[in-house]
C-alpha cells in the first residue's frame, strides 16, 4: 500500500467511520416537504428537489436531473398523489427500490376533506380518517402536521442509516421546537386581525385557517388546475358585495385577471399569498418563512 492510502486509511480510522458515511440519496415532491427534509438532514446531507420552484405540482414534466433523482434515490417523501397524481407512475417506474413515504397517510398527520363551495361558512373543516374520501393535500400549510412529520423523517432516515440516527432525531426535536415558536408568533401577529374576512384564490388553506383559527369566507377556484365557472364567480362577488368581505387573496403563479374580476366594485384590498413559497431560497429555512410569510400578508391585507 503506498504511504498515501495508508494515510488516507488512518485518517478514515481516527477520524470514525460515522463521519465518513454517506448520506442516504433522498428525494422529495415540492419545496415545503424538501425544506422540513432538509432540516432533519442538516449537517449529515441534502435532499433532491423534484418540483422545482415556481411550477404547479399539479401538473409537471419531469427534467432529465429530476428523474435522475428519483432514480438514484434511496428514500422518496411526498404529500400523496392527491397533490401530485403524476408523481406516483414516475415513482413507482424510477424509484421502485426506494423506501416512499407518503406524509399525508403518515400517522399522526391532520387529514381535512376537500371543501366543494364556493363559500364557506365559519369553521367548515371536516376532518376525516384514514379510510375514507379524497383529502385535501396541502396539509404541510398545519405546522402541527409539520412537526410530526421531522418524527416520520427522522425515523425513516435512522432506519436506512441507523449511524446518524442521532443527529436526525436531534434535528428533528430542534425544528419541533422552532416550529412551536412560530406558531406562537404567528398567532399573535394574527390576533388583532382574527374575525377578519377574506377570500382566496384556491381552496389551499384550510389547515392554516384551523391551525390559527382564522376563517376564509370562499375560494374563487376550488383547484390551481382548472377555472373557476361563471356562476361561481358570481358567487364570491355577491359575498363580497353582501357581507363587505376585507381582503381577496391572488396567487403569484395564476391568472390575476380573476382577482380583478370579483374586486370590480367593491373596496376589498388584495394581497398575494403563496402556499409553496415559490420566492424563497430552498432549504430548511424555506419551511418557517413561509408560514410568516402567509401570516403577514393576511395580517396586512386584513
Amino acid at each position: 500500500m503506498s504511504r498515501t492510502l495508508l494515510s488516507l486509511s488512518l485518517a478514515a480510522v481516527l477520524t470514525g467511520g460515522a463521519a465518513l458515511a454517506e448520506a442516504p440519496r433522498v428525494a422529495t415532491d415540492i419545496a415545503p416537504v424538501h425544506s422540513l427534509v432538509a432540516r432533519v438532514m442538516d449537517g449529515v446531507g441534502s435532499p433532491e428537489l423534484i418540483v422545482q420552484r415556481g411550477a404547479s405540482p399539479h401538473e409537471y414534466s419531469l427534467r432529465p436531473s429530476e428523474a435522475a433523482a428519483l432514480q438514484e434515490a434511496d428514500l422518496v417523501f411526498w404529500i400523496s398523489p392527491d397533490l401530485t397524481p403524476w408523481l406516483g407512475d414516475a415513482i413507482e417506474t424510477l424509484a421502485s427500490n426506494a423506501s416512499v413515504t407518503g406524509l399525508l397517510e403518515a400517522d399522526g398527520t391532520i387529514q381535512l376533506e376537500f371543501r366543494e363551495s364556493a363559500l364557506f361558512e365559519a369553521h367548515e373543516h371536516a376532518e376525516s380518517g384514514h379510510d375514507h374520501g379524497e383529502h385535501d393535500p396541502h396539509a404541510w400549510l398545519s405546522p402541527q402536521n409539520a412537526a410530526t412529520w421531522l418524527n416520520v423523517i427522522a425515523g425513516q432516515l435512522s432506519a436506512a442509516d441507523p449511524e446518524n440516527a442521532g443527529a436526525y432525531f436531534a434535528n428533528a426535536a430542534a425544528g419541533r421546537t422552532e416550529i412551536d415558536t412560530l406558531s406562537a408568533d404567528v398567532r399573535a401577529l394574527l390576533e388583532p386581525v382574527r374575525g377578519g374576512r377574506f377570500i382566496v384564490f384556491h381552496d389551499a388553506y384550510q389547515y392554516f385557517e384551523s391551525a390559527f383559527e382564522l376563517f376564509a369566507s370562499g375560494a374563487i377556484s376550488v383547484s390551481d388546475a382548472s377555472d373557476p365557472s361563471p356562476a361561481r364567480l358570481a358567487e364570491i362577488r355577491k359575498r363580497i358585495a353582501d357581507e363587505g368581505i376585507d381582503c381577496v387573496l391572488a396567487e403569484p403563479q395564476f391568472n390575476a385577471g380573476l382577482v380583478a374580476t370579483v374586486l370590480d366594485g367593491t373596496e376589498a384590498k388584495t394581497g398575494v399569498l403563496d402556499p409553496l413559497g415559490s420566492d424563497l431560497e430552498s432549504g430548511p429555512a424555506l419551511y418557517p418563512q413561509l408560514i410568516r410569510n402567509l401570516a403577514s400578508t393576511l395580517a396586512e391585507c386584513l
